[in-house]
């Protein structure tokens, strides 16, 4: 199965566009890393077009709050639809299992033992500041919490996260996540 896990860090905030639609912001970086060759990448919005062949051959993309907020934006940008490839939001299936929702930096602290390298605002800051390697390490870390994540999960079934000092578990069926769909994505591949 031909998996990519991606997340998104964007230019401005919803306060900056007046809207809580995902549609009305503008990337800043898209990071991704590619199971099938280990690598790591990074994609400005003027490079989007790089993008495409690597998500269009795709099986399964892989998500934090992916299904909500990064594919809706990613899609304003394709000349598909992003939707019908399969996605795996891993914030969905939390929520699936606990009935409420759980930032990835307290998953990742109780589960991996490490957290996030920052948080979203201080890139938008960066991104004003013309700091945009600073950005792309930003993403490309969050990318590897959101990969080491899921490969916990697919081996344990399990993650954890913390409340106050507690770790708590948080069961997940997986059984379903790698069951490969149809989709036919060939908006910008050549024939």
């Amino acid at each position: 199965m031909k998996k990519i896990v991606f997340d998104i860090e964007t230019r401005n905030l919803f306060q900056d566009v007046g809207s809580n639609d995902p549609r009305d912001l503008d990337i800043a970086v898209v990071c991704t890393y590619e199971y099938a060759t280990g690598e790591y990448k990074s994609f400005l919005q003027e490079d989007l077009g790089k993008l495409w062949p690597m998500l269009e051959n795709a099986d399964m993309l892989i998500t934090f709050n992916g299904d909500h907020f990064d594919i809706p934006l990613l899609d304003k940008y394709y000349p598909g639809d992003l939707t019908k490839i399969k996605s795996l939001d891993l914030l969905k299936e939390v929520k699936k299992s606990l009935g409420f929702r759980v930032k990835l930096d307290s998953i990742a602290q109780a589960t991996l033992g490490y957290g996030k390298s920052g948080h979203g605002l201080e890139a938008i800051t960066w991104w004003k500041n013309g700091e945009v390697d600073k950005i792309i390490q930003y993403c490309k870390d969050d990318v590897k919490v959101t990969k080491e994540i899921y490969d916990y999960a697919m081996k344990t079934g399990t993650l954890k996260f913390k409340d106050g000092q507690a770790s708590k578990d948080i069961k997940l069926d997986t059984r379903e996540w790698e069951k490969k769909e149809a989709n036919a994505m060939t908006f910008t591949l050549g024939f």
